[in-house]
């Protein structure tokens, strides 16, 4: 399965966006929440946003790949959407806005995308199951 490559890399994603939330919890002493902490906001929306949208985007790709859409098609997905998250990631980093947007359009427009191809699929199966 394809999608399983990109939820492992994404889970890794994951996996080092929460390692930066611990370690600057740690560095301002913070247990829970971002007691007014600019650098760890950001932090914590970083991996929060991460964790909002790599999920729905793995079940709309899962879907498209059972399917039986082009092996392309599902991994220029993937590609898409660890691309777009770790933009967004680090423009958060850094605060760079125009990237940030750009991370978050290709990540709305992967979605949108998905979602329509899948919904062409289940409407072509539906119609072409009987040929």
């Amino acid at each position: 399965m394809i999608t399983a490559l990109y939820a492992s890399l994404c889970a890794l994603l994951l996996v080092k966006l929460s390692l930066q939330v611990i370690s600057l919890r740690r560095k301002h002493r913070v247990s829970l929440g971002d007691a007014g902490n600019a650098e760890l906001q950001a932090a914590v929306r970083t991996q929060g946003n991460a964790t909002e949208y790599i999920p729905i985007t793995l079940i709309l790709m899962m879907l498209l790949e059972w399917a039986t859409a082009a092996w392309w098609i599902i991994h220029l997905a993937g590609i898409a959407l660890l691309a777009s998250r770790i933009l967004h990631a680090s423009a958060l980093k850094t605060g760079d806005v125009k990237r940030r947007v750009l991370g978050m359009k290709i990540t709305f427009f992967l979605i949108l995308a998905l979602a329509v191809l899948n919904i062409f699929y289940l409407i072509a199966g539906y119609f072409f199951a009987g040929s």
